[in-house]
C-alpha cells in the first residue's frame, strides 16, 4: 500500500469493529490483498472519479474528493444529480464486529447518478484553450481569460481561465505557482474562476454599456450630432485626457463610440445625468450576481449613490471607477444586442436519469428588458462600424459581420493606478446581424507588447471567430 509498516501495524492491531487501512487503492493492489485471503482483512469496492480532459475547463468542471464529494465547479453544484444512492450490504456480526459464518447477507442495491448535459463546447472550449495558453507565453501575461456565450439564450459556450490545473491531479500545485507555507492558500488561486471570482475595471469596453443607455434615452442622433474633441474635459476640476493627444476633433457620436474617444463619453455622462447613470448600471446587473451556476461568484463594485458626485458619473462613462466580473460584462454587452434583455447565464442545459430520460431542462430566464429592442439594433449598427472602421479594426474578417469594442484599462493597486499594469481586453459580437456568439478576451498585466486591447487582443478575437 506505500505505507510505513509501523502505521499498518498500529491500525490492524487497534481494537475496533471496524479500521480503514487506506482508501482509493487501485484494483491490482486490491486484487492481491484479496487472493492473500487474510483473517478479518477486507477489500471493499469503491469510485474514483477520472477527467479524461485533464485541465480542459478545469476551473468550471470542478473536482471530486476522497469520498466522490464535489469540490468547486459544477461538481459541487450539482452533486444532489450525480452522487446517487449508495448501495448497502447488511451482515450480522456478533459483539466485537467479527462477522459470522453461513448467514444471510441482505443487499440494498445502489442507485446510480444522474447525467449532466453542459452547454459548453468541447471543440470551442479546447481551441480558446489553446488559444489562451499560447497567447500568455508569447505576451508573458500574468493570466488570460477567454469567455464565449449564445447572447440569445444565456448558454455559455466557453470559459477559460489559464493557467488551467489537471483535474486529476487538483492538489498539485502548478510547477510555476510560488509554494509558500499558506499552501492552502496558494491552491485556492490555482482553482480561483477569474471568469466569476474577478473583478475589475473594464474600460473602454465599457462605452458600449453608456453608448446604450443614452441612445435608449434619445440624447442624440449618431450620425447627425457631433461632438468636438480638443483632447481633454474638466470635471470639477480634473483633466480627462483623450489618449489621442490633441484629440479627434469633430466626431459624429458613431466616430466617438469608433475613436474611443474619453471627452467624448464624459460628454455622453453629462447628458445622462447622475440618476440615468445609475440606474442603467443597476439595470444591466452590473452591481448584482449574474446567478450563473457556478459556486463563489463575485459581485460587482459600484459607487454609493451618495457619493456618485460629477468626477465619478464621467469616469464611470467611460469604464474606470466601476467593477465588474467578466461574466457580468458579457450578460450586459449580451442584453445591449439581443434586443436588450438581460438574461441569467448558465451551463446546464440537461438532466437525464438512466433510461436517458430527461427529468430537468433549462429554459432561457428573462430577468427583465434594459433598453427597446430599435435602441439595440442601432447599437449592433455601431459597434459593427468600431471593428469596420474603428478601434476594432484588427477584429474585421472579409466577408463575415463583427462588431466589436475594444478596452485598455489601467490595473488599479492599493488604490493606486501607479505601476499596476494592464488589463487588455476585447468584446466581439458575431454575426452582427443575428448575435450567436459574444467573444470577451482579457489579458492581465501583458509584457512585451503594445498596451492596447485594439493591437493586442482584436486579433486574437478574430482568430477565435
Amino acid at each position: 500500500l506505500g505505507m510505513e509498516e509501523a502505521e499498518v501495524r498500529k491500525r490492524v492491531e487497534k481494537v475496533s469493529s471496524m479500521e480503514r487501512i487506506k482508501t482509493n487503492v487501485d484494483k491490482e493492489t486490491g486484487d492481491k490483498i484479496r487472493e492473500m485471503e487474510l483473517a478479518g482483512v477486507k477489500v471493499d469496492e469503491d469510485f474514483k472519479r477520472y477527467y479524461p480532459y485533464n485541465e480542459l475547463a478545469s476551473k468550471v468542471i470542478g473536482f471530486t474528493g476522497g469520498d466522490n464529494q464535489g469540490i468547486i465547479g459544477l461538481e459541487v453544484k450539482y452533486d444532489k444529480y450525480m452522487e446517487g444512492i449508495p448501495g448497502t450490504i447488511l451482515t450480522l456480526t456478533d459483539a466485537r464486529g467479527i462477522e459470522l459464518e453461513n448467514t444471510k447477507e441482505d443487499r440494498v442495491e445502489p442507485v446510480a447518478g444522474k447525467t449532466l448535459q453542459i452547454s459548453m463546447d468541447y471543440n470551442i472550449q479546447m481551441y480558446a484553450q489553446q488559444m489562451a495558453e499560447k497567447v500568455m507565453e508569447e505576451k508573458q501575461a500574468d493570466k488570460v481569460a477567454i469567455l464565449l456565450m449564445n447572447p440569445q439564450n444565456g448558454e455559455i459556450l466557453a470559459m477559460v481561465n489559464v493557467p488551467e490545473f489537471d483535474l486529476n491531479e487538483p492538489f498539485t500545485l502548478n510547477q510555476d505557482q510560488e509554494i509558500s507555507e499558506k499552501s492552502k492558500e496558494a491552491l485556492n488561486q490555482m482553482w480561483r474562476n477569474g471568469c466569476i471570482n474577478d473583478t475589475y475595471e473594464p474600460g473602454s469596453t465599457f462605452k458600449i454599456i453608456t453608448f446604450s443607455s443614452a441612445l435608449n434615452e434619445n440624447l442624440f442622433d449618431m450620425d447627425k450630432d457631433t461632438y468636438f474633441d480638443q483632447g481633454y474635459e474638466y470635471v470639477s476640476g480634473a483633466r480627462i485626457k483623450s489618449w489621442k493627444k490633441g484629440g479627434h476633433g469633430l466626431q459624429t457620436f458613431r466616430e466617438v463610440l469608433q475613436n474611443s474617444s474619453n471627452p467624448g463619453f464624459v460628454e455622453i455622462g453629462r447628458r445622462l445625468g447622475k440618476k440615468r447613470i445609475y440606474n442603467y448600471v443597476k439595470n444591466f446587473g452590473l452591481t448584482q450576481k449574474t446567478g450563473v451556476d457556478l459556486p463563489g461568484e463575485s459581485c460587482g463594485i459600484m459607487f454609493d449613490y451618495k457619493n456618485f458626485h460629477e468626477l465619478e458619473q464621467a469616469t464611470v462613462a467611460f469604464g474606470q471607477g466601476i467593477s465588474v466580473t467578466p461574466l457580468q460584462l458579457v450578460t450586459a454587452i449580451s442584453a445591449c444586442v439581443n434586443g436588450g434583455y438581460l438574461l441569467q447565464p448558465h451551463i446546464l442545459k440537461e438532466v437525464r436519469n438512466n433510461n436517458n430520460e430527461i427529468i430537468y431542462q433549462a429554459k432561457r430566464k428573462v430577468k427583465r428588458q434594459v433598453i427597446k429592442e430599435e435602441t439595440a439594433k442601432k447599437v449592433r449598427d455601431a459597434l459593427e462600424s468600431v471593428v469596420t472602421d474603428g478601434g476594432g479594426r484588427n477584429a474585421y474578417i472579409d466577408g463575415y459581420r463583427i462588431g466589436g469594442k475594444t478596452g485598455t484599462a489601467q490595473k488599479a493597486v492599493n488604490g493606486s493606478y501607479v505601476g499596476g499594469g494592464y488589463i487588455l481586453s476585447f468584446v466581439g459580437i458575431a454575426p452582427i446581424d443575428d448575435p450567436q456568439i459574444v467573444l470577451y478576451i482579457a489579458m492581465d498585466n501583458p509584457k512585451n507588447c503594445i498596451q492596447y486591447g485594439g493591437t493586442t487582443v482584436a486579433p486574437i478575437a478574430r482568430k477565435m471567430f
